[in-house]
């Protein structure tokens, strides 16, 4: 992955983001073995790389209420 291609690269924000800002984070999916993750209130910072099995275990965890306060 080059350093540029996140920035080229469309991202999306999560359905359950409103438009009032908030706590968000977006990915831009399609780049082979990794998932850019960037902060969707400071989109020129760097985004992070996860392997895309790291973050589909994530998301799995978060679909299944597995992460507690």
């Amino acid at each position: 992955m080059h350093r540029n291609e996140p920035h080229t690269t469309a991202w999306i924000k999560s359905s359950y983001s409103g438009d009032n800002g908030g706590n968000c984070i977006e990915i831009a999916p399609g780049i082979p073995d990794v998932v850019p993750v960037r902060d969707s209130k400071t989109p020129d910072t760097p985004a992070l790389l996860f392997q895309r099995s790291t973050w589909q275990t994530f998301v799995t965890a978060i679909r299944q209420d597995t992460f507690h306060a």
